[in-house]
């Protein structure tokens, strides 16, 4: 069977969830390889032999962080030609999609990104696409070389596959070009307990409805009560009532949970793009007329500072 290269997400040897969710979609395709560089790598190779992968290919380099994507894409190419796999997956993240880019232009092959779905075809991997803000839903296949493809969280579940596992020192040889780029300082972010934006199964997103940063507690209550992250719109982040890092959309970051809950948002296409792949959409608005409700599941139409502290208070009782 035909092997699957699947670029390996952790942090200090904790494997992510849309690595996870990879492996799932590449035992559609072969036998999962997966590829884990830096601090911890040889560490990630229980979780990822418990998911699925077949062998775990493994290097570590002070120049994995002391510099930038370069060097994992020295190491990516390396894992490639050692391997001759049938596709590569790497997570749909920003530093994700450009090591994949990088990659496919040295190899010569196309590359598929943001892709939300994986099946085997005859002439290889296709890929399902959200394309024009989600209004279409495309197929598609890489026709030349080696296909690399980019898989946005949440795409698949994540499925226990015992498999072998097998440990192997992935031999590296660093490109001139590896240190262009050096790091030179980190400011670790702030923990707020919540789940990553982009991997949470559920996301609660207040805009301008909230009208002012210190009515966004009401958004905070209501994702803690039901274990989700937080996420705003491009004007509430932009008027500086929430990080940037926060901001969903176009411009942003695009989310695809389970549930998404959207408090005090137009839904102007911009937000729409980061958003509208979510498998279920709840909207509270008091604007009955909102493009928002175009596309929703569930609408609420009434204000935000009554609807929003109810819900609340509802899902903690529940719980309870």
């Amino acid at each position: 069977m035909a092997e699957i290269l699947v670029y390996v997400d952790h942090v200090d040897g904790a494997v992510r969830k849309p690595t996870l969710e990879l492996l799932t979609l590449a035992r559609r395709l072969g036998e999962p390889v997966a590829v884990a560089l830096g601090n911890g790598a040889a560490d990630t190779a229980a979780s990822l032999a418990e998911h699925g992968a077949t062998r775990v290919l493994t290097a570590d380099a002070p120049e994995f962080a002391e510099y930038l994507v370069v060097p994992k894409v020295d190491a990516l190419q390396a894992a490639y030609e050692a391997v001759s796999p049938a596709a590569v997956l790497v997570p749909s993240s920003a530093e994700g999609k450009e090591i994949a880019a990088r990659l496919a232009v040295r190899i010569g092959s196309g590359i598929i990104t943001d892709a939300v779905d994986l099946e085997a075809g005859d002439e290889g991997p296709v890929a399902t696409q959200s394309a024009f803000a989600a209004s279409f839903t495309t197929k598609s296949r890489v026709s030349k070389g080696t296909p690399v493809i980019t898989v946005k969280p949440n795409s698949a579940p994540v499925e226990a596959a015992p498999a072998a596992g097998a440990v192997e020192t992935l031999a590296v040889t660093f490109s001139a070009q590896a240190t262009g780029t050096k790091v030179t300082a980190r400011t670790p972010r702030e923990s707020t307990g919540r789940p990553e934006l982009t991997e949470a199964a559920i996301v609660v997103s207040g805009g301008r409805g909230v009208n002012g940063a210190e009515n966004f507690g009401i958004i905070e209550a209501l994702a803690d009560s039901l274990g989700a992250a937080v996420g705003a719109s491009r004007a509430a982040v932009d008027a500086g009532w929430y990080p940037h890092s926060n901001q969903v959309g176009q411009t942003g970051k695009s989310v695809s949970p389970q549930l998404y809950i959207a408090s005090g948002i137009s839904g102007a296409i911009q937000h729409r793009a980061g958003m509208q792949t979510s498998k279920t959409i709840v909207a509270i608005n008091k604007d009955a007329e909102a493009p928002i409700f175009d596309l929703v599941d569930y609408g609420v139409v009434g204000d935000l500072f009554d609807v929003v502290p109810q819900l609340t208070e509802e899902v903690r009782t529940r719980k309870s």
